[in-house]
């Protein structure tokens, strides 16, 4: 039997419409057996001198070529192989449906040591065919073999349209590294089937960490240089490339930088004609390159020669009268040091003189209105504390149990009378010369760089008494506990934000900046409790979302993890408590902090405040549209207000809320609805990106986009429009553009007539359109006429007294549960009981966090109403007038 004739009954056979049953299996795979029985009988007979007789009973079909997994690139389709002996036919099938007879190139052949059949099959698959499938299930395709035993079938062979996006999911920053430290540069490549591999350029090279020992690529695609070299100071780019394309990621400039070092200083030179000799050193080991700093010090030293080397061995008369002034001026000054002493301490005592003021527990006590203290009234800052009973601040460095042993359990009201001895707490003094205090901080080591303008910055004196400073429309204040300054101390503190350029903060992998870096100070004073920094923040969600940590500043320089919220140990000395916008930082060491985020999961996200401004007026026929994106907390919208001012900015809409999720998705930005008669826009593309990276870590002041409009006449005054702003598979806002700018030179006409200052009044407007929102944390933004320093009782709504009442009576543990913590639940505060109690006087530090937390708007009621709650019978304890201010 040739193959021929073979071939031409089966193509009449195949020629039938095929089924997808079984039953149809089974009639081909019998039909096939006696076909393949009678072909054998005819192949044996030709060629049983050179083959060995085979069994009639054929094994099934085994494949020899099974079909493999393809991409499909661009347009072109794919081509599917198969290859099965012994088998009398093989068709294609594809997600589970029988691809026709048609599409099928068949070719058969004879095995010349087996003399069994061998069909090879070929399918072509298209594009099309692909995408009908796209978003239900992947496209698959398998071959079926029959021969006279049954069937076989293949291995499925999975086809894919093969893509690249353009976009980087996460592109490498340029970073600026000391020498010899690790640098880490991420990326991660876009979206591709199949997956992009990735390669690194430095300036334009192939990085091969095989040959370079100094480089590695982690399994994520990041760069890892693990000590960086002056050598390595380059340009790296991302490179991502498949089948279809070839992607480059933005290019990242490294620098290495080397801080300067002294030489050793030269020996002393020849004592001169003056009695004096000199010696230097250079700053060259090493030397700073690439933006290091400089050395620190002089470069040249100089002092008198000793006798011995001195050429001139006689002091002449004139010399013998200078040294008899020098005594005499030495003598002076010191009695003149001694008066000076014998006033201070004068002075110290008059802190703890007797006057009597028993006001404080006959009259009301509501919400006290907030005043700077004047001079000729300071008797209305005289309240009654009981300095010499044994009180919880006093004993702060005691037990518990030293404490509930002292403090008997009692049933007396929390008004019973105080003791009759006489006692003053006066308002700490206010430095009124604000260049005196400026000059004298800034002589304190390692504070010079901390003082820049008067509007960041807050300072105050301060004693045992306690006190505040707030930094006006930035959310930053710092509250000053009484006794957490030791008695007989007078401290002179500051409070300060750094524009995030000047400050170093190295992130790793999806980090983020959550909060401004705010320092406190001066570094190093001696404090007996905790203060309280209270810092805006911008993080959305939940803490179970997040990864957060409290970050400080070394002396030399390098930021540490002092704390990470949620996994706090009862030993550490700090402890946040971290409100909707607000935290609460409690520490006893001053410096600089900020707080660091990173995700947990995709509900986590940054609070965004978007804010659009454009010109004021405008003279020449373009016109530009400026859209911010900036974290939500005052500091960055006021940088934003005063850089506007400066330029003469035009708020055009009120400012939107975003919630930016860490999804690794763009920012994007479209203009829609302008007048196409009167105006066109310059943009070429539908729309602009900010990448994800770039508004994720926070480090980047006034991020922002520009939509450069051009009008076709200057008699144009009118433009109208809207802007979208997105995140790409996130939220979205949408602002509406209506400004003439005839009316605004207008309104700019007449606020300057009345004297009103138009930025400022708008700051007022953006404050009250926050809190109509409900935000209602933003409790620092307003405009207080308090100033920012307050130093005294006046820093605090709970009068002292009447404070150490309530610690008296809850600091001891009742097993009723009406304590410490109970008033902790009652207000929410009781995340981590442990901090609070190991602390001499758990109360305290909690009414402590409620001042901070409720300095502008505490409700006093409230708290009256928790102690009666609580079982206190003394409501009326909250009633005391406001005099006591």
């Amino acid at each position: 039997m040739n193959s021929g004739s073979f071939a031409g009954r089966m193509g009449n056979r195949r020629d039938s419409k095929l089924d997808t049953s079984m039953g149809y299996e089974e009639d081909t795979a019998r039909f096939c057996g006696h076909c393949q029985a009678k072909r054998k009988d005819a192949e044996y007979s030709e060629t049983q001198s050179e083959t060995i007789p085979v069994s009639s009973s054929e094994a099934l079909p085994h494949f020899l070529v099974e079909p493999e997994d393809v991409y499909i690139v661009k347009n072109k389709p794919v081509t599917l192989v198969c290859k099965a002996t012994p088998a009398t036919q093989i068709y294609f099938k594809c997600n589970g449906e029988w691809v026709h007879q048609m599409n099928h190139v068949t070719e058969e052949t004879i095995d010349k040591v087996t003399g069994l059949m061998v069909l090879r099959v070929k399918t072509d698959i298209s594009r099309q065919q692909v995408e009908k499938m796209f978003g239900l299930e992947e496209y698959w395709c398998q071959c079926v073999a029959w021969s006279s035993s049954g069937t076989t079938k293949s291995q499925k062979a999975f086809v894919r349209i093969a893509y690249l996006r353009k976009n980087f999911e996460q592109e490498p920053m340029g970073k600026e590294v000391p020498l010899d430290q690790e640098v880490l540069l991420h990326c991660r490549p876009p979206e591709g089937v199949p997956s992009a591999k990735v390669e690194w350029l430095k300036n334009e090279e192939l990085i091969d960490p095989t040959q370079d020992s100094n480089f590695y690529i982690t399994m994520d695609h990041n760069l890892i240089i693990k000590e960086a070299r002056l050598s390595d100071t380059a340009n790296y780019t991302c490179v991502a490339k498949n089948i279809v394309a070839r992607r480059r990621s933005a290019t990242a400039a490294v620098t290495t930088y080397v801080d300067g070092s002294w030489t050793e200083w030269s020996k002393w030179s020849t004592c001169g004609t003056e009695c004096t000799h000199w010696r230097n050193r250079e700053c060259s080991e090493p030397a700073p390159r690439n933006g290091g700093k400089e050395c620190d010090g002089i470069v040249l030293e100089s002092e008198n020669c000793t006798s011995d080397l001195c050429p001139q061995t006689s002091a002449v008369p004139a010399d013998i009268a200078l040294y008899t002034g020098v005594a005499a001026v030495a003598v002076c000054l010191t009695l003149l040091l001694i008066v000076v002493i014998l006033v201070y301490r004068k002075k110290q005592q008059d802190f703890d003189s007797d006057v009597t003021d028993s006001s404080i527990l006959t009259t009301g006590f509501q919400p006290v209105n907030i005043k700077t203290p004047k001079q000729d009234n300071s008797h209305l800052l005289t309240i009654q504390p009981d300095l010499t009973s044994s009180s919880t601040y006093q004993g702060s460095i005691r037990s518990r149990q030293d404490i509930s042993d002292k403090i008997p359990m009692t049933n007396s009201p929390l008004l019973d009378p105080l003791a009759s001895e006489r006692h003053t707490l006066r308002n700490g003094t206010a430095l009124s010369d604000t260049s005196n205090f400026m000059a004298r901080l800034s002589m304190q080591t390692g504070t010079k760089s901390l003082l820049r303008v008067a509007s960041n910055t807050a300072f105050g004196t301060f004693n045992f008494l306690g006190g505040r400073l707030t930094i006006p429309s930035r959310g930053i204040s710092l509250l000053i506990p009484p006794e957490a300054i030791p008695r007989g101390k007078i401290y002179e503190l500051y409070l300060t934000i750094h524009k995030k350029e000047d400050v170093r903060l190295p992130l790793a992998g999806c980090q983020t900046l959550l909060s401004p870096v705010v320092s406190c100070g001066p570094p190093g004073v001696l404090l007996t409790g905790p203060v309280i920094l209270s810092i805006q923040h911008c993080a959305e969600g939940n803490l179970e979302n997040w990864s957060i940590k409290l970050k400080k500043q070394s002396p030399q320089g390098n930021w540490e993890e002092v704390l990470h919220l949620g996994q706090e140990i009862p030993s550490n000395p700090y402890y946040c408590q971290l409100d909707g916008q607000l935290s609460h930082i409690f520490t006893e060491t001053l410096g600089k902090y900020t707080l660091v985020g990173e995700s947990l999961n995709t509900t986590a996200a940054k609070r965004l405040r978007l804010v659009l401004f454009a010109p004021g007026t405008c003279t020449s026929l373009e016109y530009n549209i400026r859209v911010y994106c900036l974290e939500d907390t005052q500091n960055a919208l006021k940088e934003v207000m005063q850089l506007e001012k400066h330029l003469g900015g035009r708020l055009l809409d009120e400012p939107k809320i975003l919630h930016f999720k860490d999804s690794y998705h763009n920012l994007r930005l479209s203009l829609h609805d302008i007048q196409r008669s009167l105006w066109t826009s310059k943009l070429l593309d539908s729309y602009q990106e900010i990448p994800f990276y770039h508004i994720w870590n926070g480090c980047q002041r006034n991020l922002h986009c520009s939509f450069t409009l051009e009008r076709y006449s200057l008699s144009t005054t009118e433009l109208d429009g809207k802007i979208w702003v997105w995140q790409v598979e996130g939220e979205g806002q949408s602002f509406h553009i209506h400004f003439n700018f005839a009316k605004f030179t207008e309104t700019l006409v007449f606020h300057k007539s009345k004297g009103i200052n138009y930025f400022h009044q708008l700051l007022v407007t953006l404050i009250c359109s926050t809190k109509d929102a409900g935000q209602t944390d933003f409790q620092f933004m307003e405009l207080s006429n308090c100033g920012t320093s307050l130093a005294g009782p006046c820093a605090f709504k709970i009068p002292y007294l009447i404070r150490q009442k309530i610690c008296s009576s809850l600091d001891i543990p009742s097993s009723r549960g009406s304590d410490w913590r109970m008033l902790a639940y009652k207000l929410k505060l009781d995340r981590y009981l442990n901090y609070f109690a190991s602390k001499a006087s758990p109360t305290s530090v909690i009414l402590d966090l409620w001042e901070a937390q409720h300095f502008h708007h505490g409700n006093l009621n409230h708290l009256a109403m928790i102690m009666a709650e609580m079982g206190k019978q003394e409501p009326m304890i909250f009633v005391v007038s406001e005099a006591e201010c």
